[in-house]
C-alpha cells in the first residue's frame, strides 16, 4: 500500500488560485489532495480536467456552508492539512450582494473551523494544520501613508468583501487561542495569470480589448495595487505551509505597485504589438486598443492604495518574488489571446 505523508484538503480548489495551487502540489507524489468546491461562476474546473483519473486527486462539489458534507469528507479522507481558499472575492459583487459574502466567507469559515476542531480533538492528528488564505484588503486603504501594512497592523476593511475576510481571519485566530487549533494565515496582494475569471481587472481588460469593447476605468484610475503572478503566490503558499510557524501570519507581496490606469495602458500597449488592430475591424477603434479606454463613476468606498510589507516571509522563510512582472503580464496576455474562445 502506498503511504502518503500528507492528505491535503483544499477548499475552493477549482477557483483561480486554488486550481493553480493544486497544479503545484500534485507534483509531490507524497501528497493526496481532496478538492471541495461548489463550482460557482468563477470556478476554473477546466484546468483540473487532466487530474480526473489521478489516484491522488479527489473532488466533491458542494459549499463549505454544508457542515454535514464537510464532516463526511473529514471522516473518509482523514486530512492532516486544511487549506481554505473558498471565498467570494469580487469587491463589486460584494457591494451589490453582501449576503453571499457573509455566508461563504464568514459562515463557511466558521463551519470549517468547527469541523476541523472536532476532528483534530477526536483524532489527535500529528502535524495537523489549518491554513487560511486571506487578502491584503483587510488592512484597508494605505493612501498617503509612508509605511506599509505589517502582519500586526490594525485591520481597517472598507468593502463588504474585505470586512468578511477580516471577520474570517479573526475567527481563525480565535479558534487557535481558545481551542488550540494549529493555524496559519497569509495575506496576498492582487493575483493574475491564465484562467482568471474575466470579471477581474487584468482579464477584463484583455478580453474587452480583444472583443473591441469599452474598457471601464473607475474614477481617475489612480488607485494603486500591488500585483503577484499566481505561480509566485502558490510557491509562497507552499513555503508557508511547510516552513511557517504555527499561529503566525505572513504577508505575500509581488513588489509590483502600479496604478490601475497605468496597468491598463501597459496591457493595451502590449496588445497593440502582439495582436495589431485590423483596419475597419471596429467602429470603436482605428489605430490602438488605447482608444477603448472609458472613465466611469468610481465605485463606493474605493480604496486608493493597498501596500503590505513582506519582510517577514522574505527574512524568516527565505521566500521572495522573482520580480518578472512585465514578462508574466505578457505571458498572461498571450494565453488570453490563444484562449479567447473560453471567454466569449
Amino acid at each position: 500500500m502506498t503511504h502518503y505523508k500528507k492528505n491535503i484538503l483544499i477548499t475552493g480548489g477549482s477557483g483561480f488560485i486554488g486550481s493553480n495551487l493544486i497544479h503545484y502540489l500534485i507534483k509531490n507524489k507524497s501528497y493526496k489532495i481532496f478538492n471541495i468546491d461548489k463550482l460557482s461562476y468563477a470556478s476554473n474546473s477546466n484546468s483540473l480536467e487532466y487530474l480526473k483519473n489521478n489516484k491522488r486527486y479527489f473532488f466533491s462539489k458542494f459549499s463549505i456552508c454544508n457542515k454535514n458534507k464537510l464532516k463526511n469528507v473529514y471522516e473518509n479522507f482523514k486530512p492532516n492539512i486544511i487549506i481554505n481558499l473558498a471565498a467570494e472575492s469580487h469587491v463589486d459583487n460584494s457591494i451589490k450582494s453582501p449576503s453571499n459574502f457573509i455566508q461563504s466567507n464568514i459562515v463557511g469559515t466558521f463551519n470549517l473551523l468547527e469541523v476541523s476542531r472536532n476532528y483534530f480533538i477526536k483524532n489527535l492528528i500529528k502535524d495537523f494544520k489549518f491554513y487560511h488564505i486571506s487578502s491584503d484588503e483587510v488592512y484597508g486603504d494605505y493612501y498617503g501613508k509612508k509605511n506599509k501594512a505589517l502582519e500586526s497592523s490594525r485591520y481597517n476593511p472598507s468593502s463588504p468583501y474585505a470586512a468578511t475576510k477580516a471577520a474570517a481571519d479573526h475567527l481563525v485566530r480565535a479558534w487557535m487561542r481558545t481551542y488550540n487549533l494549529p493555524i496559519l494565515i497569509s495575506h496576498s496582494t492582487n493575483n493574475f495569470g491564465p484562467y482568471q475569471n474575466s470579471e477581474k481587472l487584468i482579464p477584463k481588460t484583455i478580453t474587452n480589448a480583444l472583443n473591441y469593447n469599452k474598457i471601464p476605468i473607475y474614477g481617475n484610475g489612480k488607485q494603486k495595487r500591488d500585483w503577484i503572478y499566481v505561480d509566485e503566490h502558490v510557491n509562497a503558499i507552499s513555503k508557508v505551509l511547510n516552513k511557517g510557524e504555527i499561529g503566525e501570519s505572513y504577508n505575500i507581496a509581488g513588489g509590483n505597485q502600479i496604478t490601475n490606469l497605468n496597468l491598463v495602458k501597459m496591457i493595451l500597449s502590449i496588445l497593440d504589438k502582439l495582436k495589431p488592430i485590423k483596419s475597419n475591424s471596429s467602429s470603436l477603434i482605428k489605430n490602438s486598443y488605447l482608444e477603448l479606454l472609458s472613465f466611469v463613476d468610481d465605485r463606493p468606498g474605493h480604496d486608493l492604495r493597498y501596500c503590505i510589507n513582506a519582510n517577514k516571509i522574505i527574512n524568516k522563510l527565505k521566500w521572495k518574488p522573482k520580480n518578472k512582472f512585465k514578462n508574466d503580464l505578457k505571458k498572461t496576455i498571450k494565453w488570453y489571446i490563444q484562449n479567447k474562445n473560453l471567454f466569449n
